[in-house]
């Protein structure tokens, strides 16, 4: 796949489903993002269709690939990341600098799947296997790739670069290019004490693709990047920064949950075009790569020539093994590896099985609906030692059976529902023209109502 100059985006918002009515109508909007698992390329919503002919660019950004992880890319996972740029005609796509799952045959212990995204450590092995990884995603992707840094609760032990060398290294060994989210820098910054104006210093800014800008708060000395607050002004500030030193080709809001008025978001999103026009330097250019080969690096100032070289199977083993670890203290209960902070990790278990339990009651409303103001703290009992092995929609069927046998709610209509829900959507058997089915399993969970 040939690389080409960045191309200008302009001031953008994450699409969701919630705010579509609201980004359509919104002044000003150049481009939006959206989700792109969240999205079917043969049906498309409505909205984005619409915004599509106005000339309003989607870019699919990915968040289930794991390109930090021990593994080579999904080849399944990369060909719908790949079918849903094209259907929506992108740009370019975007995906983290992460890891969302480990274990599995390389380590022969049971797959586990975070949930969520997983700072990688920043060690020179794990730098060769993500470079590989990353240069297998830009082989198979139709339009150029840019990874975005994570917010990070905690930091690996003895890790060997900062963020922003770790960045650097990766665009030279790649010529990938960088999302920079700065409410992430500045997540790192109140969680890991890393500087941000450091990170930008060792930043090439010549790969820059585009900045995400978003909100979140402050508990007991945490920063929690929620995406359901608005954006502060040290984040601002950050983002006032990296301006001053380059202009962006595109800024994008992003906005998960807890969704304000449209005027408040078109304020929010008037505030960060003030912002980055009012950073007062002159701009240097940016994109301006000549078209090279996915193993090519930036050309600009100080652009270092570090050889491709792939990363061997005892040094992807060694990551899988720490990543298992990890994951399963988090997910599974097991101890803490050696040299990390536990009450951080305490605080990333409790974080990963509420987006969970969140995850599974956006994918099955009923089930808040029915158990009410029992469904969270249900479901973090159910997931306190159950890790996610699959997807969220078994996910939530396995948590309805479990509640239902083990932890079933007071009213008998509320287990009634719950059952009934259970049976329809296990699939054990069909429905249609078997009703001695429906019946055989009815009876078979009519113990479970009590």
């Amino acid at each position: 796949m040939a690389q080409v100059g960045a191309e200008r985006l302009g001031t953008g918002i994450g699409w969701r489903p919630a705010i579509a009515e609201a980004v359509e109508a919104m002044a000003g909007i150049e481009w939006v993002e959206v989700v792109a698992e969240n999205i079917c390329p043969g049906h498309l919503p409505d909205s984005l269709r619409r915004l599509r002919e106005r000339g309003v660019a989607v870019v699919p950004h990915g968040v289930g690939l794991g390109l930090g992880g021990a593994e080579r890319p999904d080849p399944v996972r990369l060909a719908a990341l790949a079918e849903r740029a094209q259907a929506l005609g992108a740009p370019l796509v975007t995906e983290h600098i992460a890891f969302v799952r480990a274990g599995g045959e390389r380590t022969a212990s049971p797959r586990l799947e975070a949930g969520h995204l997983l700072p990688v450590p920043r060690t020179r092995e794990a730098l060769a296997v993500l470079c590989e990884n990353v240069r297998i995603a830009q082989d198979q992707l139709p339009v150029p790739l840019a990874v975005e840094n994570i917010a990070a609760l905690f930091s690996w032990p003895d890790e060997e670069l900062t963020e922003g060398q770790f960045l650097h290294e990766l665009a030279d060994r790649t010529g990938v290019r960088l999302l920079i989210d700065v409410a992430n820098l500045h997540t790192n910054h109140v969680n890991l004490g890393e500087d941000p104006s450091a990170a930008l210093d060792a930043l090439p800014l010549e790969a820059l693709a585009y900045v995400h800008v978003a909100g979140g708060f402050e508990r007991d000395g945490v920063w929690h990047d929620s995406h359901a607050h608005p954006v502060p002004e040290p984040v601002l500030a950050v983002l006032a920064e990296l301006a001053s030193r380059v202009r962006p080709p595109g800024v994008l809001l992003e906005r998960d949950e807890r969704f304000p008025s449209a005027a408040e978001l078109a304020a929010e999103v008037a505030r960060i075009r003030r912002t980055v026009a009012s950073a007062g330097r002159t701009p240097v250019l940016v994109g301006a790569r000549p078209a090279a080969g996915p193993g090519a690096g930036p050309t600009g100032p100080g652009a270092a020539k570090v050889p491709a070289k792939a990363a061997g199977e005892t040094v992807r083993t060694r990551l899988a093994i720490g990543q298992t670890a990890l994951l399963s203290a988090l997910v599974a209960g097991t101890p803490a590896p050696e040299g990390f902070d536990r009450g951080r990790l305490r605080v990333q278990s409790r974080m990963l099985a509420a987006k969970r339990g969140d995850v599974v009651a956006f994918l099955a409303p009923e089930l808040p609906r029915v158990l009410g103001d029992t469904y969270r703290p249900r479901f973090l009992r159910y997931a306190a030692g159950r890790p996610l092995t699959g997807g969220h929609r078994s996910d939530a069927l396995a948590f309805a059976l479990h509640t239902l046998r083990h932890d079933p709610p007071a009213g008998r209509r509320a287990r009634r529902e719950l059952r009934d829900w259970w049976i329809e959507r296990s699939g054990r058997a069909s429905l249609v023209g078997r009703p001695w089915a429906r019946w055989a399993r009815v009876l078979r969970f009519s113990l479970l109502g009590r």
